[in-house]
């Protein structure tokens, strides 16, 4: 199990900074989604994987540890805030540029230079 864990967080981590070092916004903030589940998996690992045990205390003499649902639960929803910003930056320096290139290049005639 822990093998397995190991695994996706590998997977996850290596394709995750494989799309942001991308030229496009796009594939950025899908590596930084990636790298978030890798980092919510990580977290979720932390408490020791275990099977048949409880979820709820007093049903059991062994029970879940609750505090690596928190921090996952509290991870995911900052996940999801950092992804809403990234998209929300990524719309305006399109929007801004006439590109969704990360490093900005003026490509569009627009805003080109006249020399």
């Amino acid at each position: 199990m822990e093998l397995l864990y190991a695994s996706c967080v590998g997977v996850l981590v290596s394709c995750g900074i494989f799309l942001l070092l991308r030229a496009r916004t796009f594939p950025v903030v899908l590596g930084l989604t990636m790298i978030s589940y890798a980092v919510n998996l990580f977290l979720f690992s932390s408490g020791r994987l275990t099977t048949n045990k409880a979820v709820v205390l007093g049903t059991s003499a062994d029970y879940a540890d609750p505090l690596p649902q928190a921090l996952v639960l509290t991870a995911i929803v900052i996940g999801f805030a950092m992804t809403a910003f990234v998209v929300i930056l990524a719309i305006r320096g399109r929007a801004d540029l006439g590109n969704d290139h990360v490093d900005g290049h003026l490509v569009s005639s627009k805003y080109k230079v006249k020399k």
